[in-house]
Formats: structure tokens, C-alpha cells, sequence
């Protein structure tokens, strides 16, 4: 069986948090869709709320506090990303924006991403497409196709909610299929060895 990252990045604020109820089941899905595919993924859940005042003091200092170094590595070091955030004036929190804006710039370079965002409202549900899309894209991230919103009416109720998810899923364990495990380089490693540095 194959071994891959999967990475899973949520905004939400309260606990409980309807943004992660929708990224357990995004990530829950994509394991499903990847056991299918032969693919076993490992599995992190970054919980933005509890690295707030480390993204802030990082984006004070330039240096992230030893919590978020690591969340910032495992998201480079990561076969695929889901990332999930609640829907705030239009838009998403930015708390979700702080945290993509300390992410190195090449991190997500060709890396397969499923977006989600939760609201009250079905309102909001296009913001997938004109906030979290284009952010992503941004970065150079491949974007799966289906973005899913869930309104709170939604959870429970709505059976077009998890053929969304599934949907997403799959596509997401496509992309993450057709690419090779991602390689973080040392950079600390030497790329000369001494003999050539002294000559």
C-alpha cells in the first residue's frame, strides 16, 4: 500500500466548531476514497485557534514560536491539503488568511488541495469560489474541482452535503495518486562536499 500526508487545516473558532465537524468529514472521506485506491494516508489535523497568537507573534517577530514551525513543515511536507474556514463578512476568517499568509510561498506549489467553508446561511456558499479559490491558486496550489460549503442547516439534513464531500474526496485522492510522494529538502543539507568547497 502506498503511504501519503494528508494535512488538515481548520479555522474554526469555537469549540465545538462546525468548520471542523465539515473538515472531519472532508479528511474522513478522502481516507475512504484513499483506502480504495490502495492508498494509506497519515493524518494531521491543524487546529488554527490554538497556534493564534504564535501566527501573530510570527508575523510580528519572522520567526515562528517551535507549535507553528511545526504546523508550517507539515503542511509543506504534505501529499494533500484540505483546508477548511468559517465565512466571515464574505469572505474568509482572518485568522484562516493569517495563517496562508506565513506559509513559505513555494509550500503548496503543484500540492493538491480541497477547500471547504462553513456559514449560517447557504448566502455565503459561493465564497469557495471567490475568496478560497482564488487564494489558493494564488500560492500555485492545484485546486480539486469541487469546493464544498455547508450551511448549519446543512449538517444532518442535507444528503447533497456528503455526495459533495465524497466527491471532493475523490478528486482529492486522484490528484494525490498521480504525483509522487512529496521530498522536503534538508536545508541545512551540503549540496558540495568539502573537497569541492576547498578547491
Amino acid at each position: 500500500m502506498k503511504q501519503r500526508k494528508l494535512v488538515v487545516v481548520s479555522a474554526g473558532l469555537s469549540q465545538p466548531s462546525s468548520t471542523r465537524l465539515l473538515a472531519d468529514q472532508l479528511y474522513t472521506a478522502t481516507v475512504q476514497a484513499a483506502a480504495e485506491h490502495g492508498i494509506e494516508l497519515d493524518v494531521q489535523v491543524i487546529e488554527l485557534r490554538d497556534l493564534a497568537h504564535d501566527i501573530v507573534n510570527h508575523m510580528l517577530t519572522g520567526f515562528p514560536p517551535g507549535a507553528l514551525k511545526d504546523a508550517l513543515d507539515a503542511v509543506e511536507a504534505a501529499d494533500g491539503l484540505i483546508a477548511v474556514s468559517p465565512i466571515f463578512t464574505a469572505s474568509y476568517s482572518g485568522l484562516f488568511k493569517s495563517f496562508f499568509d506565513v506559509v513559505d510561498k513555494d509550500a503548496l506549489a503543484d500540492k493538491p488541495v480541497l477547500i471547504g467553508a462553513t456559514a449560517g446561511t447557504a448566502r455565503h456558499s459561493l465564497t469557495t469560489d471567490h475568496a478560497l479559490r482564488p487564494l489558493f491558486t494564488y500560492l500555485r496550489a492545484v485546486v480539486v474541482p469541487t469546493a464544498v460549503f455547508a450551511a448549519t442547516d446543512d449538517f444532518g439534513a442535507d444528503a447533497t452535503l456528503s455526495t459533495r464531500v465524497k466527491r471532493g474526496a475523490e478528486e482529492l485522492v486522484r490528484e494525490i495518486d498521480r504525483r509522487e510522494p512529496v521530498s522536503v529538502p534538508d536545508p541545512f543539507a551540503l549540496t558540495a562536499s568539502f573537497e569541492d568547497l576547498l578547491h
